[in-house]
């Protein structure tokens, strides 16, 4: 097994998907790489008495690795870990389809599981990236409606999506809510939503919620001529979601919510194969995943997987300090949403944490086209003039962008973008 270079685009053969890892060893590279093929798939490939050998046929396989570095310390020294020299590797590992077909519950038991985790001689590891052939993509809806879907319910088309949290999060009763979300509409709020933590509390209970939040999105369009949507979070057990989805399309919900990484990513399928309306996947419980450097599931991963699933807007933690997460992998998860995919249809995302008028010239910068949503909590629901003032702030923070023209200068004729910088700059 030479050294080959992972290439960013593989050519992917249609009868194999392609998991990318990062790995470290305290034992041969190439010893380490066949332990962890053979862990994934058939582990022992022949019976004692018989002429076989299933690997042919079912063996996953080393396709490329690289050595990327060399220590005489482990990345982490996990009690069981010994030895004075520890090998990092990248490595491209093809998995034959027939193995799991089409269903992620099995495919990351396989490649996430404990033949990967659990394998002797790897010390650290972390799934960085999947590939998939187009036979693969074909077995899955993907997102309903997708970016292009959004935008069209919208029909806001030259600009980013912008979308609040109504806030405080957990403890306004349905009339409270509801006026509170009616007032950002007013303001210019493209969409306004539950937070992924408020459920079906007695104070606000998730039918009258909706009930009010629905008819106030409609009263908010007639009075602005322009469309809104109030997404409703129906994250529960598996069979609770179902008939919480039934209640959210006929109390008027304009998009349903779903905590894919606690309700599992076979409940976000579940919603996508039984919801006619546009789903959001919030990226609450990604931390446990990717946080750790060198272990665990990148975020590119976990992305892919919850667009594969049928999320058509996928929440991503976002640029700063309060999301611990680089910039580079903000955008790494960003594209993996808007990436082609064959016949999957690209997502909205939303990287989001603490933003308000004052953040979005720098992420717009930084993201360098409008395909993305803007979201903001406090930001919106904590401005001095309110919820549309804050609402307003975003819109007026967008039109100095569009024409070139610093917030501050800006802000000296559009009232609710200086009260903006003046709260929360």
């Amino acid at each position: 097994m030479a050294q080959i270079g992972l290439k960013a685009h593989p050519s992917v053969p249609e009868d194999y998907l392609l998991i990318d890892y990062e790995l470290e060893t305290n034992l041969d590279p190439k010893l380490t790489l066949a332990s962890l093929c053979s862990e994934q798939s058939t582990a022992q490939w022949v019976r004692p008495g018989k002429q076989e050998d299933l690997r042919g046929k079912f063996g996953a396989k080393c396709v490329a690795y690289e050595v990327s570095g060399e220590s005489n310390k482990p990345l982490y020294a996990w009690p069981w870990v010994a030895g004075n020299k520890f090998i990092r590797l990248k490595a491209r590992i093809a998995h034959p389809l027939i193995n799991f077909g089409p269903h992620i519950p099995n495919l990351l038991s396989a490649v996430a599981g404990e033949g990967a985790f659990y394998c002797p001689g790897v010390t650290c590891l972390r799934i960085t990236n999947l590939h998939f052939p187009s036979s693969f993509l074909k077995l899955f809806e993907g997102p309903q409606f997708g970016l292009s879907g959004i935008r069209e319910k919208l029909k806001v088309f030259d600009r980013p999506i912008f979308v609040g949290v109504v806030k405080p999060n957990i403890g306004l009763d349905s009339q409270d809510f509801s006026d509170t979300a009616y007032a950002s509409f007013l303001g210019g709020l493209d969409i306004a939503k539950d937070d992924e933590m408020l459920a079906n509390p007695p104070a606000s209970s998730f039918e009258e919620r909706i009930k009010k939040s629905a008819l106030a999105a409609r009263k908010a369009e007639r009075i602005t001529g322009k469309n809104k949507m109030y997404l409703a979070n129906i994250t529960d057990e598996i069979d609770e979601m179902m008939g919480l989805v039934q209640k959210a399309t006929l109390l008027g919900a304009d998009m349903v919510m779903v905590n894919a990484f606690f309700t599992g990513m076979s409940g976000l399928r579940h919603v996508r194969r039984h919801c006619k309306l546009p789903i959001m996947s919030h990226f609450t419980g990604m931390a446990l995943y990717d946080r750790v450097l060198f272990f665990g599931m990148d975020g590119v991963v976990t992305t892919k997987l919850q667009r594969l699933l049928g999320a058509d807007i996928i929440g991503l933690p976002g640029f700063g300090e309060r999301m611990q997460t680089t910039d580079e992998q903000v955008l790494k998860n960003m594209e993996a949403c808007l990436e082609s995919m064959g016949n999957i249809k690209p997502s909205l995302p939303i990287p989001g944490g603490s933003d308000w008028a004052g953040t979005l010239p720098k992420l717009f910068e930084k993201i360098g086209h409008t395909d993305f949503g803007f979201i903001a909590g406090r930001g919106v629901f904590n401005h001095p003039d309110g919820p549309e003032g804050g609402a307003k702030s975003l819109n007026e923070a967008w039109e100095a962008i569009s024409q070139k023209i610093s917030l501050e200068k800006y802000a000296e004729t559009h009232p609710a973008l200086g009260k903006a910088l003046k709260m929360f700059g």
